[in-house]
């Protein structure tokens, strides 16, 4: 008899914070991230035959490199597929991350954590441990963030493995707007935390400009490929805040609009080749949809 495991595992957003969660800053200061998962989804399916022979399979309805964590919720797929219902979730966000780890990936832990579990995410990275903070988004900004918050896939890939690369060697010699770059992103995940739990959506919208304004502190070129579509939008007030949703220097960015400019702002993104991504929360995180 064939053993067979399906496994659905979201991809995130990281609203504010993300890159503290990296080593080594989030062993010397501690790294804060508020992120969300969304319904696009790794397929993970593994088979197990009769002569304990083992095929996975995965597929993914986002690309690569976009910038949503991919390939932390496809580890997460692999390890989850292997263990089953053996592991929590906790468990086997770690295990995808050390995998990664030994493949020399560079990120953090926020992807694994955030697909493990799904729905929002607000985590405090202390050295190896992660803590779950308690997080309650009110039902009225997560409409709010719905109707306004638009994802497009800007067509430009990036290798984040490169982009971490030179940030960190910077981090390691000292470089001041590194690190005041990083400690800028970290207090922005507070501040998202706190507006998106009390409905202060000036505050989301001032979290957001606080992550851009740290990113160009530590490298303004990876915000470069966004600027010339993005920027003529801010002037024009069509856009009151955005972010890259990753590393940067290609993948998806996160645009806040109102619902009123909207349009206009999908027409001038479309006409640069970018696609809108349709999307919705998820809220269960990894699950596993078949066992035979």
């Amino acid at each position: 008899m064939v053993e067979r495991f399906e496994v659905i595992v979201p991809v995130r957003v990281d609203l504010a914070g993300g890159w503290t969660d990296v080593p080594p800053y989030c062993n010397d200061f501690g790294g804060e991230v508020v992120n969300f998962t969304i319904n696009k989804y790794i397929h993970a399916v593994m088979e197990k035959d009769e002569s304990g022979r083992i095929r996975v399979e995965y597929s993914s309805e986002v690309p690569t490199g976009s910038g949503l964590g991919t390939s932390g919720a496809l580890n997460v797929g692999l390890i989850a597929t292997i263990l089953g219902h053996k592991k929590s979730p906790e468990k086997v966000a770690e295990m995808a991350f050390q995998f990664e780890s030994i493949l020399e990936n560079k990120g953090g832990r926020q992807d694994q954590w955030a697909s493990a579990h799904g729905g929002f995410n607000h985590l405090l990275f202390i050295g190896d441990s992660v803590e779950i903070l308690p997080f309650e988004p009110m039902k009225s900004s997560k409409n709010w963030l719905k109707k306004h918050f638009i994802i497009a896939d800007t067509k430009i890939t990036h290798n984040s493995g490169k982009l971490h690369d030179s940030i960190w060697e910077r981090y390691n010699s000292g470089d001041e707007d590194v690190i005041n770059g990083l400690h800028k992103i970290r207090a922005a995940a507070r501040k998202m935390s706190d507006g998106i739990q009390r409905d202060r959506r000036e505050l989301v919208v001032e979290s957001l400009r606080d992550v851009c304004e740290g990113v160009d502190l530590m490298d303004s070129s990876l915000h470069d490929p966004f600027r010339a579509v993005i920027q003529p939008l801010i002037e024009s007030k069509s856009v009151t805040a955005w972010k890259a949703l990753g590393a940067g220097a290609g993948g998806t960015v996160g645009i806040l609009c109102s619902p009123m400019f909207r349009k206009n702002v999908t027409e001038n993104l479309e006409k640069e080749g970018w696609e809108i991504i349709d999307w919705d929360y998820d809220e269960q995180g990894m699950r596993i949809i078949s066992d035979e």
